[in-house]
């Protein structure tokens, strides 16, 4: 049995169509289900059942004999949310108690950490788990992932296999509940459909012409091909790992390849950043991938271009979920 938390949720619906390829189906989805508007995520998916995040503690306690892994998915991921309480309780608590279960029941645990830990990047993007309690995060949202981190790493006990990944920039389909956190990929394309034309904030950082601020997009399929391959390799490589490309990419360069995978000619407009941005803005993010591939995982990534062409032709212009 393998439990995904977050299994609503963009990236946790992703593994879970990603488990089901691999013939996987003996699967617990845990997350609030309330949130009828990410239904969509799982419907057609192959689990055996559904536990509601607040009931999955004590679910645990009572069926731990029988789960075989558990990938924690589920977060609050709202960079704009400021509500230091609500980080605290959802994702660095929570997180805690999970890890405690795996712990003490000999569950190796997989959980998702963000590239938002790295905040400017002053002290660089680098997966080197000394430099981790460095890192100064820009929001409540990237902090808790940091006070997780920090925390996982001082723990003197820790499950025999346990991995934590640093997300970067992820896009691709089951992103459509986000709304406003959706990727750019996702706004670019709705907003070609409806206006011909896509906004980009200008760059306020005379390092960076408009449009050029860079950032590392990953593919969810590749997201979830490394969470797969943290399920079938154990031995020896327990940690914190970047996962991106490792190959930055400008804002510019991501919506043309939306526009081109449309057969459309680029036009991009500029606008304002908005003010309450100006401290938190990221305009260079780019993981080091050294790591991940020392530890055995050889598989390529897509492209920006590969992937966008991807989402946008077999899962954005016919509205399907993966």
């Amino acid at each position: 049995m393998v439990i995904v938390t977050g299994a609503l949720g963009f990236i946790g619906s992703a593994l879970v169509a990603k488990l089901n390829a691999e013939g996987f189906q003996d699967i617990v989805l845990v997350d609030d289900f309330s949130a009828i508007h990410k239904i969509n995520n799982i419907t057609h998916k192959k689990y055996t059942q559904q536990v509601e995040r607040k009931d999955f503690l004590a679910w645990l306690d009572k069926n731990q004999s029988l789960v075989q892994f558990i990938f924690h998915l589920g977060a609050r991921t709202d960079t704009m949310e400021q509500s230091v309480s609500i980080f605290t309780t959802l994702n660095l608590e929570y997180s805690k108690n999970i890890w405690k279960k795996c712990l003490e029941y000999s569950i190796p645990l997989v959980y998702a950490s963000s590239a938002a830990t790295y905040g400017n990047g002053e002290n660089g993007y680098q997966d080197i788990e000394t430099n981790i309690p460095q890192l100064k995060p820009l929001n409540p949202y990237g902090q808790s992932k940091q006070d997780f981190d920090v925390w996982a790493l001082a723990q003197e006990k820790k499950p025999f296999h346990w991995v934590g990944l640093k997300f970067f920039n992820v896009y691709g389909p089951n992103e459509y509940h986000k709304n406003k956190m959706a990727s750019v990929v996702y706004h670019s394309y709705n907003q070609i459909q409806e206006t011909n034309k896509v906004k980009l904030f200008r760059s306020y950082n005379p390092d960076y012409k408009d449009g050029y601020q860079l950032r590392d997009f990953i593919y969810v399929k590749d997201v979830v091909n490394v969470l797969y391959y943290f399920l079938q390799n154990r031995k020896g490589i327990s940690g914190i790992y970047n996962l991106g490309t490792g190959q930055a990419r400008a804002f510019v360069d991501l919506v043309n390849a939306v526009f081109i995978a449309q057969n459309k000619e680029p036009n991009i407009e500029f606008i304002d950043l908005p003010e309450v941005l100006h401290t938190t803005y990221q305009y260079f993010t780019q993981a080091t991938m050294d790591k991940l591939r020392t530890a055995g995982y050889t598989p390529s990534f897509h492209s920006l271009e590969e992937g966008i062409k991807d989402y946008v032709q077999n899962y954005l212009s016919i509205s399907t979920y993966y």
